[in-house]
């Protein structure tokens, strides 16, 4: 079975095309997180993955030259109004020209350094479509469960025609477009993860809580 190399197998997509509605409609990539574009943030953070991804780029729907400014390519969503992380996913597969596409959004900060390898790891040794990350989650009743993070992907770029007939059907919603297909869940659970590592800022308030974290 063939293994990824970091100098040809894997582009990653950071998600940045979102209304940003919950911080009051402001453009979430570029809002600083510790003096830095969180969108910029997240891209420095690619770049100090353990399996380098060979190329990145920014899937964006407004102030495309501030992006831009950033050094990488940047491409808005594929389909009109807004419609979601998917739309991201779609833009990312038709631009992609390697055998792997990394999605991550632009709002989790301190996301793994080993995700790209990971995942990677788990797609190619259980032969599967989609890896997807899990993290320790609370959960309404206090309980910490294990819960998938479906914007943290890792797909393979022949699922393109998949997901065009899925978004141009009217589907919007990640889960039901990757139960399609074999996907595994890779665990972000271990004793030398960071138990916040997925944590994400939804609005102000919360950026603000993991500067200071």
């Amino acid at each position: 079975m063939t293994h990824p190399t970091a100098s040809a197998d894997i582009t990653a997509l950071i998600l940045a095309g979102g209304r940003g509605s919950r911080m009051g409609g402001v453009d979430k990539g570029l809002q600083n997180f510790q003096g830095t574009p969180l969108a910029l943030h997240a891209l420095m953070r690619l770049q100090q993955q353990t399996l380098l991804p060979a190329d990145v780029m920014i899937n964006a729907n407004r102030n495309l030259g501030a992006y831009e400014a950033f050094g990488v390519p940047v491409w808005p969503d594929a389909l009109a109004d807004y419609a979601g992380p998917l739309a991201g996913f779609l833009t990312g597969l038709e631009r992609c020209e390697t055998p792997l596409l990394l999605t991550v959004p632009c709002d989790v900060p301190y996301f793994p350094l080993s995700l790209c390898e990971r995942l990677a790891q788990a797609l190619l040794g259980q032969d599967a479509e989609i890896a997807m990350a899990a993290a320790p989650e609370a959960g309404a009743d206090g309980t910490t469960r294990v819960r998938p993070q479906p914007v943290f992907c890792l797909l393979r770029a022949e699922l393109l025609e998949s997901l065009v007939r899925f978004t141009h059907g009217g589907g919007r919603k990640i889960d039901a477009w990757t139960a399609q297909h074999r996907q595994v869940i890779v665990p972000f659970d271990g004793p030398d993860d960071a138990p916040h590592a997925f944590a994400n800022a939804n609005t102000l308030a919360e950026l603000k809580a993991l500067e200071g974290r």
